[in-house]
């Protein structure tokens, strides 16, 4: 699991003013509303003894601890310590770290890393939100997969032919195979565009609007940004566009919280919104399914433990994309996390900390930085 991203933590219709705590990257994280409808994003953990923050209450727009009443500001830094006093200054070390949010798409995401807002990756950007004749749904799915492997399904151009059969043949047309991919590279990501053939659209009201015939060519898009984003851009028709946006959050190793944001420029009235998201979800349990049954449950460590083919190009340099990533200082050391967990409390480090020294917390474990290969990799972006 990698730092220094924005991931989603919950949908913004559902923070409220009072603590909701998130597990996020292994770690538990606490958020909630201020007075004004601000939202708020820091460590769970009281640096007094250890607290469960988002256990306890709301109180003048800052989380109070449920053990001895600590409370913390959106800042993070605590602002009253009960027990010497309540107009007594708490000492300069009391504070927790406090994480970047922004919210779009319906979602509050937060950025669980220390860099500085110029150096930060952005969010994977849905073009046409709020745009004349789009729409959107939002669902959200939490399973017992690894993220990676779902990422990685996602830009699988083979998988669709048998495992949806909505958007393949189900194997039977003997002609099959994946064309050659259109490979798009950005700052972030990997993605490509093909064409396949489909099962005609199964809604009256969809053939009626797109014309769509029997074994139509579809052409199909999909990329993925950062280590947990996903785009997929179908075009069932020149006219008619599905573009979805995948966010996943990464709660442990084993287990993933996804955010599905479905544009389309057809079917606009909200009367069809729950059509939509039952197909959304058809095909997404189909993938889920699927995901549950794959060993091991998580990526190989090389990629020769699995036997690659030309169509397996995307998930390959997702994999190179990663290791980018991780030579820059950004992957989580779970190894070293879980051997100290039992004794040591640990933080996701966040901005402040290049600011501010004597922590009480301390920072997750990360895997080395090699600075030569993120060097080549900054130069071949």
């Amino acid at each position: 699991m990698f730092i220094n991203f924005w991931y989603p933590a919950v949908q913004s219709e559902k923070l409220e003013d009072k603590p909701l705590k998130q597990r996020m990257l292994g770690q538990d994280f606490v958020l909630w509303r201020d007075q004004d409808g601000q939202a708020h994003c820091l460590s769970n953990t009281c640096c007094h003894r250890g607290g469960s923050l988002g256990d306890g209450l709301v109180e003048d727009s800052c989380v109070q601890c449920p053990y001895h009443g600590w409370r913390f500001n959106g800042d993070g830094q605590c602002v009253r310590v009960p027990s010497i006093g309540m107009k007594t200054k708490p000492p300069a070390r009391a504070r927790v770290d406090s994480y970047p949010v922004m919210e779009r798409y319906g979602l509050v995401f937060c950025f669980l890393g220390d860099l500085d807002e110029s150096e930060r990756p952005p969010i994977l950007k849905v073009n046409e939100w709020e745009q004349e004749r789009w729409t959107s749904t939002l669902q959200e799915f939490e399973w017992n997969i690894n993220y990676k492997r779902s990422i990685e399904n996602g830009i699988d151009p083979a998988h669709n032919e048998f495992v949806h059969d909505t958007h393949g043949m189900k194997g039977l047309d003997e002609n099959y195979r994946v064309g050659e991919l259109d490979m798009r590279e950005t700052d972030w990501g990997t993605g490509f565009f093909n064409e396949m053939k489909a099962p005609p659209l199964s809604e009256k009201k969809m053939r009626e609007t797109s014309g769509v015939e029997e074994n139509r060519v579809v052409r199909v898009g999909t990329g993925h940004h950062g280590p947990s984003s996903v785009w997929t851009f179908i075009n069932p028709t020149p006219v008619m566009h599905i573009y979805q946006y995948l966010y996943e959050t990464p709660i442990d190793e084993e287990n993933t919280r996804l955010f599905l944001v479905n544009m389309r420029n057809f079917m606009l009235e909200e009367m069809f919104d729950e059509t939509m998201k039952e197909r959304n979800q058809y095909v997404a349990f189909q993938d889920r399914d699927v995901l549950l049954t794959l060993h091991p449950t998580v990526t190989p460590r090389v990629n020769t433990k699995e036997l690659f083919t030309p169509s397996d190009y995307p998930i390959g340099r997702y994999r190179e994309r990663l290791k980018e990533w991780e030579a820059r200082g950004w992957r989580i050391d779970l190894d070293k996390a879980r051997e100290q967990e039992k004794h040591t409390a640990f933080a996701i480090p966040s901005p402040e900390r290049r600011k501010k020294k004597g922590w009480v917390i301390d920072p997750i474990p990360l895997m080395p930085s090699t600075p030569a290969r993120a060097v080549e990799a900054d130069e071949a972006a």
